[in-house]
């Protein structure tokens, strides 16, 4: 029941140039080391295409719209090209409108301001912080965590079935998970919700950078997701999809560019009459490099060939599993089993190593920049590891003791741009930390744990 099938790894292509890829940075045990970026999930690296086609534009840039000037009619047109060059990326449909926001997390706050009254949202607990919690404000039922796809669809369709079968219903799901890195059954959730006369909204912010995404043939009303992640340097994100309910809301910001006309009333106020376009949600000087920047990357992507790409990444997916699996201290973390799907997002824990201490040991250790924690995803990590969540870690001890529950994890994350260096050397540095130890002594500093000077 997956939504999409991994390319075969025919011919795997060279990682894209991104920014970084010869920064060097130094070990607590001397010299230095290229830096090796597999924190993906929270950040990618900007590729270097992107880079350049916005330094390129910089020394034009100008005001946004209305403006009578050269370099004003040109930023405009480049930022409502970068609409449409999105649109191209996301197969929207015709009459969808595409809003440029800071981020996945501020495209489903706009949406959560955009439900209609009494809207009941469904949005399962292993959501991301920026899916879980924007619906505060509605009827949400949160779902329990699904053990496969299948259980998933199954437990959408008990819940819809016993909603309010008249009043407005939203399903918020992921994509691809930032802890596991499982793909989701969109298509078959989005079938379940349209059945039972809800809408569904797709947080993409791990999907867009590693797979092809087409809005008709997922059949999801919208789709959110971040430029960061998708090799973009800038704080922009994109909302695209159904415009209706976009159309009838307040605006998410008030203020210029949301306005088509301003009157001033006799009685000392002000009537306004807001645009029905996207304009209507980016009220503001919007981030015209941000929207170019995502733009680029969206045609770079596509340009490079998403066959190709999705087979580079299951060929480093495969180094990374196969090298973890050897380490018998490694336990990886999965809702759906080893044989689901995924895209390259792997969350572990290592027996009797606090997981801030083992990171910690990586970087200055090994140069590898992973990340700690539990991910702006705290019900999913905790119900994968079965941790209290009241429970707290110290750095520089064992978080646990051999076979004892670990209280948050690590996470790897490679993408397009990830040389096969890179996750060598993670696998290599994973199996000597776990067989001899780390080299220095560590400390917390601000609840982080860092080497000791």
């Amino acid at each position: 029941m997956s939504v999409f099938t991994a390319a075969a790894d025919q011919s795997v292509c060279a990682p894209l140039p991104v920014l970084g890829r010869d920064v060097t940075v130094p070990l607590v045990t001397g010299g230095e080391v290229t830096y090796a970026a597999l924190d993906y999930a929270a950040s990618a690296p900007a590729l270097q295409r992107v880079w350049d086609d916005v330094a390129a534009y910089a020394p034009y840039y100008g005001s946004v719209h209305r403006g009578a000037g050269y370099l004003s009619q040109l930023s405009t047109d480049l930022f409502e090209n970068a609409r449409k060059a999105v649109a191209e990326f996301l197969g929207c449909r015709a009459d969808d409108q595409v809003i440029f926001t800071r981020s996945t997390t501020d495209s489903l706050n706009l949406l959560a301001r955009t439900l209609p009254v009494d809207c009941q949202v469904f949005v399962f607990e292993t959501e991301h912080h920026a899916s879980l919690l924007p619906w505060q404000d509605a009827h949400v039922t949160y779902l329990n965590a699904p053990r496969t796809p299948r259980q998933a669809v199954a437990t959408l369709e008990r819940a819809l079935a016993d909603r309010n079968p008249h009043g407005p219903a939203l399903v918020c799901v992921t994509g691809a998970s930032n802890v596991t890195g499982e793909l989701w059954p969109v298509r078959e959730l989005a079938a379940a919700a349209h059945a039972h006369g809800a809408r569904i909204v797709l947080d993409a912010a791990q999907l867009a950078p590693h797979h092809p995404l087409d809005i008709r043939d997922l059949d999801v009303d919208w789709v959110a997701f971040s430029g960061h992640k998708l090799y973009a340097p800038f704080g922009a994100g994109v909302l695209a999809g159904r415009a209706d309910w976009l159309r009838t809301a307040e605006p998410y910001l008030a203020g210029g560019g949301a306005s088509r006309k301003v009157t001033r009333r006799q009685d000392g106020g002000v009537d306004v009459e807001w645009h029905e376009s996207a304009a209507r949600h980016e009220a503001g000087s919007p981030n015209v490099i941000g929207a170019y920047s995502i733009a680029s990357a969206c045609k770079a992507l596509t340009e490079a060939g998403w066959d190709t790409l999705v087979a580079r990444e299951q060929h480093l997916i495969t180094k990374v599993r196969a090298g973890l699996a050897a380490v018998p201290q490694v336990k990886v973390l999965s809702l759906f089993g080893d044989d689901a799907p995924r895209v390259g997002v792997i969350s572990f824990v290592v027996d009797g190593w606090n997981s801030s201490h083992f990171a910690a040991a990586l970087s200055a250790e090994y140069g590898i920049g992973v990340r700690d924690g539990l991910f702006c995803a705290h019900p999913l990590v905790r119900t994968l590891l079965g941790s209290d969540p009241q429970a707290q870690g110290e750095c520089g001890a064992p978080e646990a003791a051999p076979g004892e529950k670990s209280l948050n994890a690590i996470r790897v994350s490679f993408g397009a741009g990830t040389p096969d260096e890179h996750v060598e050397r993670f696998v290599n540095a994973v199996k000597e930390l776990v067989t001899e130890g780390a080299k220095w002594t560590y400390r917390t500093e601000d609840g982080r744990c860092v080497p000791a000077v």
